[in-house]
């Protein structure tokens, strides 16, 4: 009798439900498998609910069919077909497993993972070719490559070839497929593909630029609980990137108008966000089909459903600021473009009520002199250069300029010079963004100096300080990471919950410059706050000024590490 799971097991990890079932004893002896692993290729409880009985029905139609062979009184050898050589298909199908296995493995501490390059895998088979006469030794079938045709990375491709081979051989043997030649090699390269493309999504992730919860566009019909679209993959893909009528092409049509009107990135990026998370929803991406009941149904969805992200519960403020105002600002501009009929987010909205204040957002004095007596002491581990530089410092030009840690993040040796005798830093839009799109220049605090941050800028390559990027690359992605790691830093230091380390530089700043007397608009200034009225656009807070004021701000007395403990 084949026993039934009670329902779908969910990764751990990343979230996706699979069908996990060990086979009956007499099903394990005819085909020498002892459990079944498959995804069932979605988050959503229901939905792997449904897919899980379709699954399910499948395998013990199975069993039913090779017990029956074994009934009509055939030799048990015969009872199950003889294993066949695996197609690419399966071989890519079956690799899955490993590359979900890798991404849970490191999704914690993505920097800890093997580092691929994208052109890993062609060296890795480039003169690797199917079963020849010259193999491997202990790998029959499967030849070297042509000696002196590859660099020095030809140890390393060596030794993850070696894993390769060796996982796959487990592989086809654990499902039934024949170990000869040709079914090594498909299974091995698939799995050399599955460990790229896990490690390259690690990477991403590792500077920001990706989230695990949102599913490619192309993947949609796919994913769809109907039947999937006959339209190809390429299709679909270059039909969100061209045609305004879907909802990424509504967005991207958007964007480019807006970006000549000197939008922000981040603006783009969380609009796109929003829209992906409909598509998927919607199960299509068809913007004139898009209805109001669509919309409430999406925003009651997101309310309802912890983020793919994080795993924590979406507020209302989240859902109504980011992606009820996204879709109707975007739909709204798809009207006014002749490109939709209707916007239909624009009646549906969502009350949402003041979030109880427990406490101050600002850094109180001892978690700031936790943070910045933290960085002086912090050791570098297997962290680059440039990230333990940013632990270093960042804390402290946030301490006392106030600035916020993106802006930070990105500044360039050239952003830091002297003037009139003054250090200064300069915040500026060349370096990446900036919130009012203007640049400022800083001056620095003399403790700054005293510790000797003018001397690490001396020392220091050209380009950014902090930021491991080429000049040329485009560094929001990075930027991300980095605040992200500069966060955790900080919450290493402050354990309450209710008070953000990176932004709580920002409230403190306001703070400790209002109680030595610093007028509020070279507060503004400084952290490059807009004026409150008109009267404050005229007129200019010099450099001068704001050295004037920036030391009237006390000293940081550091703790010791005991203290810190403590």
């Amino acid at each position: 009798m084949v026993l039934a799971m009670s329902r779908p097991v969910k990764h751990r990890k990343t979230g996706v439900y699979w069908f996990r079932k060990r086979l009956p004893a007499d099903i394990a002896a005819l085909t020498g498998r002892k459990e079944v692993n498959k995804t069932l290729g979605t988050k959503e409880p229901e939905e792997a609910k449904r897919r899980y009985a379709e699954v399910l029905a499948e395998f013990e139609a199975d069993c039913s069919r090779i017990r029956l062979g074994v009934g009509h009184g055939e030799p048990t050898q015969k009872a199950v077909s003889p294993a066949r050589p695996i197609t690419d298909r399966e071989a890519h199908s079956l690799a899955q497993t490993v590359h979900d296995e890798w991404l849970a493995k490191f999704y914690d501490n993505p920097s800890e993972q093997l580092h691929w390059h994208p052109d890993f895998y062609d060296g890795m088979w480039t003169e690797y070719p199917l079963p020849s006469t010259d193999p491997i030794p202990g790998v029959e079938g499967i030849s070297d490559p042509i000696p002196g045709t590859m660099p020095i990375e030809n140890i390393f491709w060596k030794s993850m070839r070696a894993e390769c081979i060796s996982r796959a051989k487990d592989i086809l043997r654990e499902n039934g497929f024949a170990n000869d030649p040709w079914s090594v090699t498909k299974m091995a390269r698939a799995v050399g593909a599955a460990f790229q493309r896990a490690s390259l999504t690690l990477q991403k992730l590792e500077r920001g630029e990706y989230e695990f919860g949102l599913e490619p566009l192309e993947r949609i019909d796919r994913s769809a609980s109907r039947p999937a679209d006959t339209r190809s993959l390429q299709a679909t893909t270059a039909q969100t990137k061209s045609d305004p009528a879907t909802l990424m092409g509504l967005v991207e049509g958007w964007w480019q108008e807006n970006k000549a009107a000197g939008r922000k990135p981040s603006t783009y990026e969380s609009y796109r966000n929003a829209f992906a998370y409909l598509a998927n929803f919607l199960r299509h991406e068809d913007a004139a089909k898009v209805t109001a009941k669509d919309v409430i149904g999406f925003k009651n969805h997101r309310l309802s459903t912890p983020s793919p992200k994080t795993g924590k519960m979406v507020s209302a403020k989240t859902v109504k600021d980011s992606n009820l105002s996204a879709l109707k600002v975007v739909f709204e501009w798809g009207v006014a473009n002749g490109l939709v009929t209707h916007n239909p987010a624009a009646g549906v909205t969502l009350k949402v009520g003041k979030t109880p204040r427990l406490r101050s957002k600002s850094l109180s004095d001892e978690e700031a002199t936790a943070i910045l007596s933290g960085a002086m002491a912090h050791q570098r581990g297997q962290e680059t250069p440039k990230t333990f530089a940013a632990k270093r410092w960042i804390p402290w030009l946030c301490a006392f300029t106030g600035a916020r840690v993106g802006e930070l993040a990105q500044l360039r040796k050239q952003d830091v010079f002297t003037r009139d005798s003054l250090w200064i830093i300069r915040i500026t839009p060349e370096a990446g963004t900036v919130k009012t799109n203007e640049a400022r220049d800083v001056p620095l605090h003399e403790q700054l100096i005293d510790l000797g941050f003018h001397e690490f800028v001396e020392e220091s390559g050209s380009g950014h300080l902090f930021l491991n990027v080429d000049p040329s690359e485009d560094s929001r992605g990075a930027r991300r990471g980095l605040k992200n790691r500069l966060a955790e830093f900080g919450r290493s230091f402050v354990s309450d919950p209710n008070v953000a380390p990176n932004h709580g530089w920002r409230h403190r700043f306001k703070t400790v410059g209002m109680e030595v007397g610093i007028p509020p608009r070279i507060l503004d200034a400084i952290q490059g706050q807009a004026p409150r009225t008109v009267a404050e656009t005229y007129g200019e807070v010099t450099l001068k000024t704001m050295a004037g004021e920036i030391g009237k701000l006390p000293f940081y007395h550091l703790r010791s590490l005991e203290q810190n403990s403590a």
